[in-house]
């Protein structure tokens, strides 16, 4: 009990760190939706404290199948930090933060090449005002770039290496709250189905993202990319929902992968007697 209710706070906390981590490397930069932040920042923390902290979660996947969640909260914390590090370095500059935008920079360049989403991205946004925030979005989405390759191939080696077995039987009732094995049609193929879904979605965001918010360009003007909020979460979101997916694929297969064993482990052991 004290462990579960440590553990549920000490995540509550780092989910409304992660809030208002952009407030925090650029206070000068609220502006007058400030007030909203300790509202925002309760809500994520009341919301992560009782999924962590109840018997059976709500919403989260694969809660007490580590380090899934821990690997995708500290690729979404990574870019939202270096995003603001990046916009800071543009109002007060810094040796970390010179640094930072510099190797933003440079696999930013590596990966501008035609059709690449990184261009497209930055097509997306050329009509924005300001020759600063092309530069902060060219930065900080090759520095997400970065944290999308190395997240996803921590997590390939993870499950490679026993996933989720190594720390206990995985519990599909808990770490799976959303998926219902008992809705119709064989378990296995709807978990490598909704996989491959999953992962088509997150092999595609990347480049329909871009795509949406010309829309929105055109149809409501050019992005408010000089106020740095806005960039910051819209980073966040481009370069955060596709590890998300491409992880959940992941894992829904090496789940398929799990229970097929088990189906035949467990028909070899009721064949054994009858051969016998």
């Amino acid at each position: 009990m004290i462990e579960r209710l440590v553990g549920a706070a000490a995540r509550a906390v780092l989910a409304a760190l992660l809030v208002v981590m952009p407030a925090l490397v650029l206070p000068a930069t609220i502006g007058g939706g400030g007030f909203a932040l300790p509202l925002v920042c309760f809500i994520a923390a009341t919301f992560v404290f009782v999924e962590y902290y109840t018997d059976y979660p709500s919403v989260v996947e694969f809660r007490d199948a580590p380090p899934f969640n821990r690997l995708r909260f500290a690729c979404l914390f990574a870019v939202v930090l270096s995003t603001a590090v990046v916009c800071a370095d543009f109002v007060r500059p810094t040796l970390f933060s010179g640094a930072l935008t510099s190797l933003g920079t440079l696999a930013g360049t590596a990966l501008d090449f035609p059709y690449s989403p990184l261009r497209l991205l930055l097509i997306g946004v050329a009509e924005s005002p300001g020759a600063t925030a092309l530069e902060a979005v060219h930065a900080a989405a090759g520095l997400a770039c970065v944290y999308a390759a190395l997240t996803l191939g921590i997590f390939a080696l993870v499950v490679r290496r026993g996933w989720p077995l190594r720390d206990g039987p995985f519990n599909v009732w808990i770490n799976m709250p959303l998926f219902d094995p008992t809705s119709g049609g064989d378990i296995v193929q709807r978990l490598r189905r909704e996989g491959r879904v999953n992962l088509m979605l997150g092999v595609l965001v990347p480049f329909v993202l871009p795509a949406a918010l010309k829309v929105v360009t055109l149809a409501v003007g050019p992005l408010r990319l000089g106020d740095p909020h806005t960039l910051i979460w819209m980073m966040s979101v481009w370069g955060f929902l596709p590890v998300s997916m491409i992880m959940r694929a992941l894992a829904l297969q090496r789940v398929a992968d799990l229970v097929e064993d088990k189906r035949r482990r467990t028909t070899a052991l009721r064949e054994a007697p009858a051969a016998a």
